[in-house]
């Protein structure tokens, strides 16, 4: 019965511990891992829609640029 006793006080409660440990530093990790990503695609999602406005406005500049030209021509 000792050697049961000290067993448990001496080997499974430490690695009891450890992988308790473990477990919830992944958890955490996890978490971190999570809302990195889902930031990640906010600033990807933002930055198309910026791109695409620019895209958006800079042919609109080159339309206008036409007409003044094709204007100027006349």
């Amino acid at each position: 019965m000792d050697l049961i006793d000290v067993a448990m006080k001496w080997i499974v409660a430490p690695i009891a511990g450890f992988v308790w440990l473990l477990h919830t530093r992944t958890n955490v990790h996890a978490t971190e891992i999570a809302v990195l990503k889902a930031t990640t695609t906010v600033t990807k999602e933002a930055h198309d829609r910026e791109f695409k406005e620019m895209r958006e406005n800079f042919k609109a500049v080159i339309t206008k640029l036409d007409s003044i030209e094709q204007a100027l021509r006349k």
